[in-house]
């Protein structure tokens, strides 16, 4: 190991610490925290707040999703690496002239972001429950797209009923008695309002599930992110005399998410 120099502390340093609280990816954490900052005071902050549990893409101020960086705030649900799956899901089930898009339970608007960087063509709306979210999605979004903030459908405007050709969820679905059990970083620094779905973790997903048809045009394609166990259950929740149900995977990053095509 490198001593620490005089204009400050090496990776390996950082990464000491950050490896003695627990993190599993230490060298790659030190690292960023180095790039964020030339400012001791403030790294050691980072750091000293990262060993505590708080979550790195939030003291970073952003995450990467699909290659894009995202903008963060304390207090918002961090976007997992896995939710590129609905990216790319989303992509792939947009026809080749621009469409209505909606990222429901958008967070930081993250995935609705990555999908606009792509097809700048698209109308894009995002909603969220949350005022925090809200707040940090349209700094995310400002330019890009509108962000509405209510109860899932109720937040978004009445002329978008039938028009959305995608539809993209990434609502909580952690069972309730589940959460306590997460990670650190995620049971004591996002909302419980993002992680927590309900008995089954389902619950949120049959509520889209119900009202997707009144809102997705024909054709249209709801993309919901969920986990290998509870994809039967949420697969489940979509009229199949109404809808087209796959599960779709993606084992490199550990992404499950059911793909529902209005008939």
């Amino acid at each position: 190991m490198r001593p620490e120099s005089e204009t400050g502390p090496t990776v390996e340093a950082l990464a000491a610490r950050l490896r003695a609280a627990g993190c599993v990816f230490a060298e790659d954490e030190a690292r960023l925290i180095l790039q964020a900052t030339d400012d001791e005071t403030l790294r050691d902050e980072m750091v000293r707040r990262r060993a505590d549990g708080a979550p790195l893409e939030v003291l970073l101020g952003w995450a990467d999703v699909a290659g894009v960086r995202v903008s963060l705030r304390p207090g918002v649900f961090v976007p997992r690496r896995r939710s590129s799956l609905l990216v790319a899901q989303g992509l792939g089930a947009l026809g080749p002239d621009g469409a209505v898009v909606v990222d429901l339970c958008c967070g930081s608007g993250a995935l609705g972001l990555a999908l606009a960087r792509a097809r700048p063509d698209v109308e894009l709306h995002a909603a969220d429950l949350d005022e925090v979210a809200c707040r940090c999605a349209a700094e995310n979004l400002r330019g890009i797209g509108e962000v509405h903030r209510g109860d899932l459908f109720e937040a978004l405007p009445v002329d978008l009923r039938g028009r959305v050709d995608l539809l993209l969820v990434n609502a909580p679905y952690v069972p309730s008695d589940e959460v306590a059990h997460l990670p650190r970083e995620a049971r004591d620094h996002e909302p419980r309002v993002a992680l927590d779905g309900g008995v089954d973790g389902v619950d949120v997903h049959r509520r889209v599930a119900d009202r997707a048809g009144e809102w997705v045009a024909r054709g249209g394609t709801v993309l919901v992110e969920t986990s290998e166990r509870q994809a039967p259950s949420t697969a489940g929740a979509f009229d199949p005399d109404r809808w087209t149900v796959e599960v779709v995977t993606d084992d490199e990053i550990g992404a499950t998410a059911v793909r529902a095509t209005r008939r």
